[in-house]
């Protein structure tokens, strides 16, 4: 202690900078302060924390209190007539009662306004109708006594808050110190107020937590709280421990409570089920909060048939941690929703250095993915840029398959939008439904072979489909937030390329397409007036690698008509415009297109050297799922450092976050030992 900065050990230690420490470390900056109301703290500071949500000074808040006793291991004297119990156990409300036994503990609950949440489709445990706090004020017996009156008056106001029959309320978590005076004084404060808005007896449970974990002093409220939401969402009131005689002098049995000395199905009819959490400190500060169910969430759609799994961590050890707590949630969540979860882990958690991503369809698929091994899919290293490039690769002819993309076109609403969009353009110049050729199981058959009679070119066909595709594919990635810095194409590859660069507009870019379809048939063939001469070319707004130079291409070319009207030459530098791609890159290169040729080329042995990370978008050929490998290239490309909009990912669904396993800290202590008490003890041989 004597090396310590006295004013850092402050700092560190004293209660008054625990929030703001927090503040800090989770760069909190709406209001921020420490609330000491002795045993009441932790409920007032949760009212505070609702008056401030309401007030609109902050849109979240953390409220709880903490109550660390030193040194842990340690007991009391027992004085009769005093508070603490003579035995170790608080016998709340018992005949037996007298008195309680200290604990330690911390307790945080998070808040938001009801609106916010529900439209946030948050995960509610639990609703506060009201809150209400106020003080005994000067007329009592002493400073340390309660008062029936104000308590009875905090409960009343917090009743008349709510806006809800007394009647409602079906259970009281009391604050229930188990001292003689303390606990007639509770009852009878909550028989007055009750009796002003009902006549019943008997209905409402009444129990305590220091009961089972001891009086938690400035944690003790918010620990009542957390364990009257449990009761909620469990719908079970559990019971108040070491109760065997209900104390007769509190005379419950012509009030409205009864004490639960045993696990109660909570089968009342009155929905909601509300509870009611008191907290009396010393000196008079009174808390009441009133709760409730939350409204039932709204039902998630059914959006893709593939989820996508994300777990991060600061080290390799907390994301093997993570893992096996996932696998360990579905083993006792066999009914969980896995796009639910999926979007939790998603949106609610931040993404760290240590990286794993699981694709699935089903929680039994999940389990399995995760007990095969915890080490699955790929880890990254941390090392590496949080915040990676993307370059788009856009296959050429021959990577096209029969119906290519049609689980996209049926799943993503971007795709297919994208795909409709161009079909509509291209009816007038091509004279048919181009969806009818990409999806035949879809839309009315349309062979190929019809196609050529119709005076259609087959090379135009593979041209025109190659580039719809691809350009939907590219419109989902960013619907995604993956948004190229560069791009190089392959064949027609290089007019996607173009077009998603602006060097041209997509009804210019179908009409070159179409167009050069035609010269590849025919090289002899005119060229089309419109396509040559009337399309406006603009300097590319992304950067472009020429696939026949291996460069970057020139705007001045990328300007010139014959450029995208001249056929190209039979010896091309692809692989060595995948290099200069890579090289400004950092290295991660999507495949945009069906097929993995380009992969497959730029994870050759000069790329793997080069660390190029290389992902393709679509399956290979036409045995896989197009549907998988896109939700599967997203998690590699998040595995790989880029960052994916998972707002954008759920766009077109309806998700609900819900309870899910939280990161896995890896704990260490830091407690001063006693280095004298731990030395081993000497004897001395005279």
């Amino acid at each position: 202690m004597r090396d310590v900065d006295p004013f850092q050990l402050m700092v560190g230690n004293d209660r008054d900078f625990l929030c703001t420490r927090v503040s800090y470390k989770l760069n909190l900056t709406g209001p921020s302060l420490t609330v000491q109301a002795a045993c009441s703290t932790s409920l007032v500071a949760v009212h505070v924390a609702c008056q401030a949500l309401l007030n609109g000074e902050c849109d979240m808040a953390l409220a709880g209190g903490a109550c660390v006793r030193v040194p842990h291991t340690a007991g009391y004297v027992y004085q009769p007539g005093g508070v603490m119990s003579p035995d170790g156990h608080c016998r709340a409300f018992a005949k037996a009662a007298s008195g309680m036994v200290p604990g330690s503990g911390v307790g945080v609950v998070v808040l938001r306004r009801l609106e916010d949440a529900l439209r946030d489709r948050d995960a509610l445990l639990a609703v506060i109708r009201a809150s209400a706090i106020n003080n005994d004020g000067g007329a009592k017996v002493g400073y340390a006594a309660p008062s029936v009156e104000r308590q009875a008056a905090v409960v009343g106001e917090a009743l008349d808050l709510a806006a809800v029959d007394a009647g409602t309320i079906g259970y009281i978590e009391a604050h229930g110190t188990a001292t003689a005076l303390g606990d007639s004084i509770e009852i009878e404060a909550l028989t007055r107020a009750f009796r002003m808005r009902t006549a019943r007896v008997g209905f409402c449970a009444v129990g305590s937590v220091k009961t089972n974990i001891g009086h938690l002093d400035a944690a003790g409220g918010v620990a009542g709280l957390i364990k009257s939401v449990l009761a909620l969402q469990h719908q079970t009131i559990p019971p108040s421990l070491h109760c065997d005689v209900p104390n007769p002098a509190l005379a419950l049995q012509d009030s409205p409570f009864f004490v639960a000395r045993s696990a109660l199905r909570w089968t009342d009819d009155r929905r909601p089920r509300r509870a009611g959490i008191s907290s009396f400190g010393v000196g008079g500060t009174n808390a009441h909060v009133i709760v409730e169910e939350p409204p039932p969430s709204s039902a998630s759609s059914d959006g893709r048939p593939w989820r996508l799994l994300v777990l991060s961590a600061r080290s390799p050890a907390s994301l093997d941690a993570a893992a096996r707590n996932l696998h360990r949630y579905f083993v006792t969540h066999d009914g969980v929703n896995v796009a639910d979860l999926a979007y939790t882990l998603q949106v609610g958690r931040r993404s760290f250095g240590y990286r794993r991503a699981y694709p699935c369809q089903t929680a039994a698929g999940a389990r399995e993915l995760l007990a095969m091994s915890f080490t699955n899919g790929l880890v990254r290293d941390a090392a590496g840029s949080d915040e990676r490039s993307v370059a788009f690769m856009f296959p050429g002819e021959g990577a096209e398959v029969p119906g290519m993309g049609t689980e996209l076109y049926l799943t993503e609403p971007a795709f297919r939008h994208a795909v409709d969009e161009c079909a509509r353009v291209l009816e007038g110049r091509l004279g048919i439904d181009l969806r009818t050729v990409l999806y035949p199981t879809l839309h009315a058959p349309c062979s190929m072979a019809a196609d050529v009679e119709a005076g259609l070119d087959p090379r135009c066909l593979v041209d025109v489909t190659l580039f719809v595709t691809e350009y939907a594919l590219a419109a989902l990635w960013q619907e995604w937030g993956v948004t190229p810095h560069a791009a190089i194409g392959h064949g027609v590859g290089e007019y996607t390329a173009a077009c998603l660069a602006g060097v041209f507009s997509l009804e210019d870019g179908l009409a070159l397409v179409v167009e050069r379809g035609h010269l590849m048939m025919d090289p002899a063939r005119e060229r089309s007036g419109r396509a040559t001469e009337e399309t406006r070319l603009q300097p590319p707004r992304l950067p472009l690698v020429d696939a026949i130079t291996g460069a970057w291409l020139a705007g001045t070319d990328a300007s010139d008509p014959d450029y995208w009207t001249t056929p190209r030459p039979s010896a091309i530098r692809f692989s060595e415009g995948l290099r200069t791609l890579a090289g400004a890159t950092d290295s991660v290169l999507l495949e945009v297109g069906p097929g993995r040729s380009l992969t497959a080329l730029a994870s050759h042995a000069d790329g793997a050297r080069s660390g190029i990370v290389a992902v393709p978008s679509m399956a290979a050929g036409t045995d896989g799922s197009d549907a998988k490998a896109v939700i599967a290239a997203a998690g590699a490309l998040w595995m790989a450092g880029v960052t994916i909009d998972w707002s954008g990912f759920s766009r077109h669904e309806r998700r609900n976050r819900i309870v899910a396993p939280t990161y896995p800290f890896e704990r260490q202590p830091y407690w001063i030992e006693d280095v004298a008490a731990r030395a081993p003890q000497r004897s001395v041989v005279g």
